[in-house]
């Protein structure tokens, strides 16, 4: 990047209060981040950003943003004068985003956005400059600070959407406007904002709101909820599953660290377990094709994907004991699968899981807590940790079901014991799995173990 404040003011349809125009070679809004040459954008959260002004002054900004009073602008620093930092923050994203031109890469879904975003990142870069969402920055502040980190030269630039309440991904998908958009999968994750999976799959649908009229859009096969909603679109839709959809995969062997399966009789695989892994492997294969990779960068993308942390990751714990850690986030589709997996995979010793709360779930929260018991048998698992207060549901059901099976229940303020109990249980040539929200800070809980 590489913008003047004038550039800046237009763009953003802001006033520059400096009489010397300056050049900006980055954007920041996190006072301690800024570099020297920085845009300072403040914003209005939990603290108002401009009081940090001063700091971003210190650490070498160039120019910031200024919506209070104008004469309270600072000195030392061009100040360009908007109505709301927030809105010229995207609109500065959305001059960017039109300066460099890449195709633009969309991707949603109550899970599975991360790794997807990971598997697609690694396909594309085997023949084109490719970027992507750094880490969860994927709403109305992190969106355009992706767009906004972009290198110059980039081609296609890989933008995950994440959403709490309804109108959410409109005003990203509005912003981005994708050449393509996939959705991974419609579980129940916000069903506390949203009402139903009906909603949910609403929500999700947002993502064609700025989509090009000309542009691909990548759905679930197993999901009549999308099916019905993409019938009238003017956009070409393609399906992915497993055994099913326009993209179908065969799952040919599955271990810990790798899954294989074949497309179209040519063989391919992921460093990872799980048949989810292998949808969200069909995704980053359809938008490869899409933009004609070949099926040889194709394999090496997916072969040779680094993915996110705390996404479906083994690591060892202090012992050797193997631990499956997959803490970021939850819901019940995403927990379900996680555990399906689990169960298939070889173990030399027990499986155990550390499973908690599942957050936004609202009414049915006890209810789909409960149904985990449909993924769990005393003959795969032999121990079960639960941790929290809405996974009492579960705690019942296990009971009933599976009177002796060996199961614990720890409240939200014994975290600490239950990772003594864990580690004073857990044997060298144990597999464990850890799933839960991400509010429910079972990474903790990961950390101990590997100590």
């Amino acid at each position: 990047m590489n913008f003047t404040t004038t550039i800046i003011s237009k763009a953003v349809q802001g006033e520059v209060l400096a009489e010397n125009e300056v050049t900006v070679t980055g954007v920041e809004f996190d006072s301690r981040k800024i570099e020297a040459g920085d845009l300072f954008v403040p914003l209005q959260g939990t603290n108002d950003g401009h009081e940090f002004v001063a700091k971003a002054i210190e650490n070498g900004a160039t120019a910031t943003l200024w919506s209070n009073d104008p004469a309270t602008a600072p000195e030392g620093i061009a100040v360009i004068l908007v109505k709301n930092t927030l809105l010229a923050f995207q609109a500065l994203a959305s001059y960017y985003l039109l300066e460099e031109n890449p195709d633009v890469i969309a991707i949603t879904g109550s899970n599975g956005k991360t790794t997807t975003k990971d598997m697609t990142e690694s396909v594309l870069s085997q023949k084109f400059r490719t970027y992507k969402t750094q880490g969860n920055y994927n709403n109305d502040i992190g969106l355009p600070y992706t767009i906004l980190h972009m290198p110059e030269g980039t081609e296609k630039l890989i933008l995950e959407m994440g959403m709490d309440h309804a109108g959410e991904i409109s005003i990203l998908s509005e912003l981005a406007e994708p050449d393509v958009a996939a959705i991974t999968i419609i579980g129940e994750a916000h069903i506390e904002n949203l009402g139903s999976r009906e909603k949910i799959a609403d929500a999700k649908m947002e993502i064609t709101t700025g989509l090009a009229s000309d542009g691909l859009l990548i759905i679930p096969a197993d999901e009549p909820l999308l099916e019905e909603r993409t019938n009238s679109l003017s956009q070409t839709v393609e399906t992915f599953g497993i055994k099913q959809g326009d993209l179908s995969a065969t799952i040919l062997n599955e271990n810990k660290g790798a899954t294989v399966f074949s497309v179209d009789d040519n063989g391919y695989q992921i460093p990872l377990p799980g048949s989810y892994n292998v949808q969200n492997a069909l995704i980053a294969m359809a938008i490869g094709r899409w933009f004609d990779v070949s099926i040889d960068e194709i394999f090496q993308g997916l072969a040779y994907v680094q993915v996110t942390q705390n996404r479906t990751q083994w690591l060892k714990a202090g012992n050797g004991a193997d631990i499956l850690s997959d803490v970021y986030n939850a819901n019940p589709t995403a927990m379900g699968l996680v555990l399906d997996t689990f169960a298939k995979l070889p173990t030399e010793g027990r499986r155990v899981a550390v499973l908690a709360d599942m957050l936004e779930l609202g009414a049915e929260s006890y209810a789909l807590h409960a149904n985990m018991v449909e993924h769990i048998n005393d003959h795969d698992f032999q121990e079960i940790y639960l941790y929290g207060d809405e996974i009492k549901g579960l705690k019942v059901a296990l009971a009933d079901r599976y009177p002796s099976l060996a199961v614990h229940y720890f409240s939200k303020n014994d975290k600490q014991q239950m990772i003594e109990a864990v580690k004073n249980s857990l044997q060298a040539n144990d597999s464990i799995v850890l799933k839960g929200s991400n509010g429910m800070g079972l990474i903790d809980v990961v950390e101990g173990l590997q100590k």
